[in-house]
Order: C-alpha cells, then structure tokens, then sequence
C-alpha cells in the first residue's frame, strides 16, 4: 500500500478515526496534513509520534479556515479525507435553526468546499474519501441531523466521483458502524453500546483502525477501480 510521495489532508485528526487514519497513512508514507479544532496537546503527541506530519488549527464550523489548511500543503494534493463531524444528540422537536446551521456546516457544507478546493489543486489519480455513518440508513432517535448530514455527504459524493472521474480522481465514502472513539461515547448512552456486539457480525464494537484500513485501502493504488461507492465498514452490524 505505498503511499511514498503523495501529501494527503485528513480533517479531524487528533483523536478517534482521524487520529487512526493520520497514523495510517503516515505509516505507508504518506504526508500527512491533519485539522484540529482545539486539541492542541494531542495534535502535538501526534506530530512527535510520526514523521511528515503536520497540524493545523481548523474549525469546521468556519469555511474560511480551509485556506489555512491547504496552505500547509502548497505543493499539490494527492488524498483528501474528510473526517471531522459533529453528532449532537438533539431529538426533532428540540431542534433549533443553530443546531441546523452547525450540523449541515460542519459535516456537510465544510467537506463540501474542501472538496471543491481539492478538485482545484488534486493531481490526477488522487483520491477523495469522506468518513459517513449507518446511522443514513439506519435511523436512531436524537440522530435526525447528523445522519442527514451525511446522506447529503454521500450523494455529493457520488456526484463529484462522476465529474471528477477524467482525471482518474475516485470520490468514495466509508460508512462506519458503532465504533469506539469519543464521541460515540459522548453521543449514546452507556447501556446502548453494551447492546451492540449481540447486534453485529463480528460481536465486538469497531476499533479506529477498522475504519483506517479501509480509508488506506480506497486511497492507495489498490483501490484505483473503486469510485462513487460508500462502503459500510460495520462488522456486520445489523441495519
């Protein structure tokens, strides 16, 4: 899976998925450019931990912070990741317009323009991948927003991996199922996710670095035929 050469950005990789899919591609590589929002101690574990790696402080609630992002990879663009999401548990009739406007910012509206920005400066045969969820297909009460949220995402991406495929760009997503990072835990109760090993395949909750080895997989050459796909990555669990 050799990555050596290619600048890749992951948004969102300080901890959980992100952190995982930073560590990956590093690894096989790659160099990586990776966002934070405020976690400035674990960024900073992260950069000492790897080689080629670097940090930028970018908020996903404010656009305008993609310039700082992909000015920290001036000499073009081989993988774009967009991971960073927030998932508030706000139930319909709850909801408000501020909920709205930061949940379809921060995971739609932001990986949206990343994209576009990628497509301006991605050289040819580079790859897009965009973390979703299940939860686009498998409704959960409080989670009305953020599955939205992703839904959109998926179908801009099978849009993009059309209008983008002359240039051997692949756009795909990866859907993951119940995985234990931080906001899993910060978004369902505790006696939830002890229900959730008897529901999936596998019997266990996803590690980080399930879903990593998937990103690696859609971004290294291996995954050159794959394009406008969303790949539940769930273990099994049960839709």
């Amino acid at each position: 899976m050799n990555l050596n050469g290619k600048t890749a950005i992951v948004t969102g990789g300080s901890r959980g998925i992100g952190r995982a899919v930073v560590r990956r591609l590093a690894r096989e590589g790659a160099r990586v450019v990776f966002s934070y929002r405020e976690n400035k101690v674990a960024a900073d574990a992260l950069v000492g931990e790897l080689d080629g790696v670097t940090a930028v402080r970018a908020d996903q609630a404010d656009p305008d912070s993609l310039d700082t992002l992909f000015a920290a990879a001036p000499d073009g663009l081989d993988i774009l990741v967009n991971n960073a999401a927030v998932n508030p548990r706000v139930p319909v009739a709850e909801m408000t317009s501020e909920d709205f406007d930061r949940v379809l910012t921060v995971n739609t509206k932001y990986p949206l323009l990343a994209m576009r920005r990628a497509a301006e400066v991605m050289r040819d045969h580079g790859r897009i991948i965009s973390i979703s969820t299940l939860n686009t297909v498998r409704p959960a009460p409080g989670h009305a927003l953020y599955g939205a949220s992703k839904a959109a995402l998926e179908h801009i991406t099978a849009v993009a991996a059309h209008e983008l495929g002359s240039r051997g760009i692949t756009v795909n997503t990866v859907s993951p199922g119940a995985t234990d990072t931080d906001m899993l835990r910060e978004s369902n109760p505790p006696e939830a996710l002890l229900q959730v090993p008897a529901m999936t395949a596998l019997g266990r909750l996803g590690r980080p670095e399930d879903i990593a080895d998937v990103v690696a997989f859609l971004a290294g050459p291996d995954g050159r035929w794959i394009t406008g796909q969303n790949i539940r990555a769930t273990g099994g669990l049960l839709v």
